[in-house]
């Protein structure tokens, strides 16, 4: 196992060095819908590409709420590797295990019956009705796989190896492009043949995190059937898991409003919010990256009990991410029309994409500062502060917001205009409530 010493040694260079491998994982990860996007856009057309578009939110919201139960064992795999505390974490490393399976099995279930029920409920148009449907069902079966990934890839990370779950993404990766083009250009599958490939190539990532973490050479190694199932260190991940995983479903259900008024607005307006969606991964992953480096740093260096190094990487963190991101955000408007031309040949759909990109993306720094401030927070194991703020900007503002301007202004940049707002009202309150914990000493206090 490579590890990178997060409680040691020069502290840009330790949280540099782990979030690089973070990033690959999740371009890697994005790899797999942007592939199928890229061919289903360019073989099968624009409906079949906006009906994935339609099934993609509800994916989100049914996979958030173990994406939360990620962060939760994140934490706390990072404070008790940190504390060296075996005993503890191999229990967690078991729990989490069967948590993994337990939740993938539920999602999976609730997925596949009631897909028609969740799509319609989005208001998607009659004309790609029957196509998201058929690709939802589908893909659910993956569920199993995501969920177990999700979970102990994060376990992985936590420990200070970013690198293997990486190096396991890639050749998912691999595998899912070539059942891509096997399903889509060999054999006509149609958009069922997409959600093939996903399920192929996710099913291979969770089999190789779960051999790594059985033959790894450590005393808190996977093992099955050891009987291991800890209630208190289930209890400890819910702690930050249940905030964690609500915020994330809370935020989708807003997306899913949002997503229902961007249907009434046209099939072209649809597939432009899914490739604009899709571009935004570069500009989201590196962030995303940087906020899970925050929490594993901050969680190993608070069970080691240096807060003095928090402090500073969190700065290095908030300066370093905001300049890459302002660099970053204003080259993509640069280049908007090639980048979104690789998704589709529809000038109306690059048009309106560019639209939508050119209202959000100069912002976008704003987003840098809140995935900071929060992954401190709950690297601490203070979750409940940012899902609550999270939760009232994303979903209470946003959401009135949007009723508000689509009154006037029934358009893609109408909706996209309350993303950018929406991020600095979070900013604003969790800057505030980080000082304020920072002032009277709440991150030295057991969570």
């Amino acid at each position: 196992m490579r590890k990178i010493s997060l409680t040691e040694g020069p502290v840009g260079k330790s949280i540099i060095l782990f979030a690089l491998p973070l990033l690959g994982s999740s371009l890697i990860q994005q790899l797999y819908s942007t592939v199928d996007l890229i061919f289903v856009g360019r073989l099968l057309g624009t409906e079949s590409a906006a009906a994935i578009g339609a099934s993609d939110l509800i994916i989100t919201c049914l996979v958030g709420f173990f994406n939360g139960m990620a962060v939760g064992t994140s934490v706390f795999t990072a404070q008790l590797f940190g504390g060296k505390n075996c005993d503890s974490l191999r229990k967690l490393i078991y729990t989490v295990f069967c948590v993994g399976i337990l939740g993938g099995i539920l999602l999976m279930s609730v997925g596949i019956s009631f897909a028609p029920f969740f799509l319609r409920k989005m208001g998607t148009p009659d004309a790609i009705l029957g196509l998201a449907v058929r690709y939802l069902r589908i893909y659910m079966l993956s569920m199993i796989s995501v969920v177990l990934y999700n979970l102990l890839s994060g376990v992985v990370r936590a420990l200070g190896d970013s690198r293997t779950p990486m190096l396991f993404q890639a050749i998912g990766g691999a595998i899912n492009v070539i059942g891509d083009f096997v399903c889509l250009a060999v054999f006509k599958m149609g958009v069922e043949g997409t959600a093939i490939a996903t399920f192929l190539s996710q099913t291979f990532a969770a089999i190789c995190v779960i051999v790594y973490l059985y033959r790894m050479k450590a005393p808190y190694a996977l093992r099955f059937f050891s009987h291991d199932f800890d209630r208190k260190e289930f209890g400890r991940v819910l702690q930050v898991g249940v905030p964690a995983g609500i915020q994330s479903i809370v935020i989708t259900l807003s997306n899913i409003l949002i997503q229902s008024q961007i249907n009434t607005l046209g099939v072209a307006s649809i597939a432009a919010f899914t490739m604009y969606f899709k571009t935004e991964m570069i500009l989201y992953l590196p962030i995303l990256a940087l906020g899970q480096a925050v929490v594993s740093f901050v969680g190993q260096n608070y069970g080691a009990g240096n807060q003095k190094r928090i402090q500073t990487g969190n700065f290095l963190c908030l300066t370093g991410g905001t300049v890459v991101t302002l660099a970053l955000a204003f080259s993509l408007l640069l280049i908007s029309p090639v980048i979104l031309g690789v998704f589709t040949n529809d000038t109306e759909v690059i048009q309106l994409g560019t639209d939508i990109m050119q209202v959000t993306f100069p912002f976008y720094f704003l987003y840098t500062i809140l995935e900071c401030l929060s992954s401190n927070l709950r690297g601490h194991g203070k979750a409940v502060v940012p899902m609550i703020i999270t939760i009232i900007s994303f979903c209470g503002f946003r959401i009135i917001l949007l009723f508000a301007i689509m009154r006037t202004m029934r358009s893609v940049k109408g909706v996209a205009m309350t993303y950018p707002i929406s991020w600095a009202i979070a900013a604003a309150f969790l800057a505030l409530i980080s000082i304020y914990y920072q002032k009277t000493n709440r991150f030295t206090e057991n969570s």
